[in-house]
């Protein structure tokens, strides 16, 4: 009688073990930023005092809540060896669609339609990112179209759609159901901040301990052997846009309600600090590699130093460059320490 390392391919048989050492490897590396951040904390300290006061704290972790989402949604991707550029997009469409909906045109100069209730403004910014990222998938996953390219075209659709509706206009008036999770405040500090330590510990357990998880790991290291080992790689892969998706919804509308507005802007420009936190803490660009507390690390250092930056001065216009920056010395360090380069 055969067994099955006698059916299935070594690549698919080693591929469990292959994950676990990437994984026990990657947790290591996770650390590594733990230094940059103690120096930054140092560096911003000198410049200015104020830095390590309990207020600047808080403001610096409530600064980098939605975006840090982001970055969650986007390390899932990633990981699986796909990208989605679409997310900044869905992370202003999906607050823009439910204040179109539900906020009266006599209060806002004809901004909306108010045709649904304000209890239904959660439901329907997660609806709309669910639908995008099905939608993603549909054409990704179903249809074999490049992800880049798919998501790149729906960045643009998103866009036009919320300036669309909104006229090139800021959406306010907005009810407190949509102001909630941005402008209220648990235990002293701002919701949006715990939500996001939440969604970051539920990623790390996830996908650091689970079996779906691992299965996103081993899909993109190799997902031929990913499918020969019996993993569903096309449901899996469907199912991480579609949760990426709503979590770009959930951060879009954390962004509105601390603004009590969804300008027809939102989330502009935004990919560019997903990409950069998500290398810096190790996220690769060819999937397979990284993790989520990485990822948290990669996104908390990144605006601890985009604060040092502020306190000290430096024009706020200086932060794309910033960005850039931090990508292309993430790539060279993980040549260095890696011995190749993500790309």
């Amino acid at each position: 009688m055969s067994t099955m390392t006698d059916t299935l391919p070594e690549t698919a048989v080693s591929a469990p073990s292959e994950v676990r050492r990437s994984l026990a490897f990657a947790r290591l590396r996770d650390l590594a930023l733990v230094p940059a951040i103690v120096a930054v904390a140092v560096v911003g300290y000198i410049v200015n005092p104020v830095f390590l006061q309990s207020d600047n704290i808080v403001n610096v972790l409530q600064s980098m809540s939605e975006i840090s989402v982001l970055v969650l949604a986007q390390t899932m991707v990633l990981i699986t060896g796909k990208m989605d550029l679409s997310l900044e997009s869905t992370f202003g469409l999906a607050p823009g669609i439910a204040a179109w909906l539900i906020i009266d045109p006599a209060v806002t100069h004809g901004l909306g339609v108010h045709v649904l209730p304000p209890a239904l403004a959660i439901p329907v910014v997660l609806l709309v990112g669910v639908l995008v990222g099905a939608f993603n998938g549909l054409l990704i996953v179903r249809f074999g179209l490049n992800g880049f390219i798919v998501t790149l075209g729906m960045l643009i659709v998103l866009r036009g759609l919320l300036t669309g509706i909104s006229g090139g206009k800021t959406f306010f008036a907005l009810p407190t159901s949509m102001t909630y999770l941005g402008s209220t405040a648990w235990l002293g500090v701002p919701a949006s901040v715990w939500i996001s330590l939440l969604l970051f510990a539920a990623g790390i357990v996830v996908l650091g301990y689970t079996r779906p998880g691992r299965a996103l790991y081993a899909i993109g290291g190799n997902v031929d052997a990913a499918r020969a080992a019996g993993i569903r790689t096309d449901r899996i892969l469907w199912t991480t846009l579609i949760v990426a998706s709503a979590l770009a919804a959930l951060a879009g509308l954390m962004m509105s309600g601390r603004l009590a507005a969804v300008p027809a802007a939102q989330g502009n420009g935004a990919i560019f600090q997903v990409f950069a936190a998500a290398v810096i803490g190790g996220v690769s660009l060819n999937g397979g590699k990284g993790t989520v507390f990485g990822a948290f690390t990669g996104v908390l250092l990144l605006f601890m130093i985009i604060n040092v930056l502020t306190l000290a001065g430096v024009p706020a216009q200086w932060t794309n460059f910033l960005n850039g920056a931090v990508i292309l010395v993430a790539l060279v360090l993980s040549r260095i320490t890696g011995g190749k380069a993500q790309t």
